[in-house]
Formats: structure tokens, C-alpha cells, sequence
């Protein structure tokens, strides 16, 4: 036998049964009843939990709600966003005098003094001068940086900043 498609062995050919008609049946609608006696709070608890989930298998929307939700979503889509004002500028706020902070505490915060307490500790350990006499109870780099920090005679700068770029400047002995 050849692999050519104008071969064809006309022995080995099937004849494809039709299948025979079924007659259409009336189908009626299959309907499960399931009737329980349950007493007290049992019964309840059964019969609240149907009406869940049959609110959840649902899973659709009332009208009003659905027209509820189309209200809100046309006000939302017409509110304009702002991704940056364009208008504003970043402000200098001038520290003029102690007492004079504008922006945040008028005592340092932990953050602030943990960061300058850290950058004065590894200046003093790299060789840096000391501002103030090294007194005898100091043991080691921090607790000199604390010493200075306590006689405010380290001078820094300390920069509070607003979320709109606003900012202020404010020397270390203007702090209480």
C-alpha cells in the first residue's frame, strides 16, 4: 500500500450508523422539598443563614442600589484631581528669635536627637575637636556628643519640612 491519497482500499470501508431517534419527553421541573421539624433557637439559626445565602449566592444588585452606585460613581469620576498645585511656591519660614518655631515641637524630637547625637559621636571618634572641656566623667565619643548637646554649643542647623515643601530653618539654641 502506497502513502499516495488517491490509494483508497475499498474493503476496509465503515458505513456510520445513524443513531436512532429518541422521543422528546416532557420534562417536568424537579422540585427537592426537605421539611424539618427543628425547635428553638436551632430553627432560627438555620433559617437566617438560608436567607444569607441565598442573598449571596445572588450576587447581584437591587435597583437602587445599582442606581446608588451609578450616582456615586458619576461624582467621583467628576471630582478634579490635583496631583501638584501648580500655584504654590516652597516657603522659607524665618526663624527670628527663640521661641520662635513654626513648624513641629519647640523641643527636638527623638529623631532629631538621636541623628545629631550620632553625627557628633563619629565626628569626636574620627579626631574632631571637642567644643567644650572634656569633663572627667566621660567615657566614651557619645557621651561627650550628649555633653555638647545638652550645652547647645554644637552648631547645626536643624530643617523641619511641610508635605507642601513649606520649611523652616531652626538653629539648635533656639530649643528648649
Amino acid at each position: 500500500m502506497s502513502d499516495e491519497p488517491g490509494d483508497i482500499n475499498i474493503d476496509t470501508e465503515e458505513v456510520a450508523e445513524e443513531p436512532e431517534p429518541v422521543p422528546p419527553v416532557a420534562e417536568e421541573p424537579i422540585v427537592e422539598t426537605t421539611e424539618e421539624v427543628v425547635s428553638g433557637e436551632e430553627g432560627e439559626e438555620e433559617i437566617k443563614a438560608e436567607k444569607k445565602g441565598k442573598k449571596a449566592k445572588k450576587g447581584e444588585l437591587s435597583p437602587e442600589e445599582a442606581a446608588e452606585h451609578e450616582r456615586l460613581r458619576k461624582i467621583i469620576e467628576a471630582r478634579e484631581v490635583f496631583e501638584i498645585d501648580p500655584i504654590h511656591v516652597a516657603i522659607e519660614y524665618e526663624s527670628t528669635g527663640k521661641g520662635k518655631i513654626f513648624i513641629g515641637p519647640p523641643t527636638l524630637t527623638r529623631f532629631e536627637k538621636a541623628r545629631i547625637l550620632g553625627a557628633r559621636a563619629l565626628q569626636l571618634s574620627l579626631g574632631a575637636p571637642p567644643f567644650i572641656p572634656i569633663p572627667k566623667d566621660v567615657a566614651t565619643s557619645l557621651d561627650l556628643a550628649y555633653a555638647e548637646l545638652e550645652k547647645r554649643v554644637i552648631p547645626i542647623t536643624i530643617k523641619r519640612t511641610l508635605p507642601n515643601g513649606d520649611f523652616q530653618n531652626i538653629p539648635i539654641d533656639y530649643f528648649n
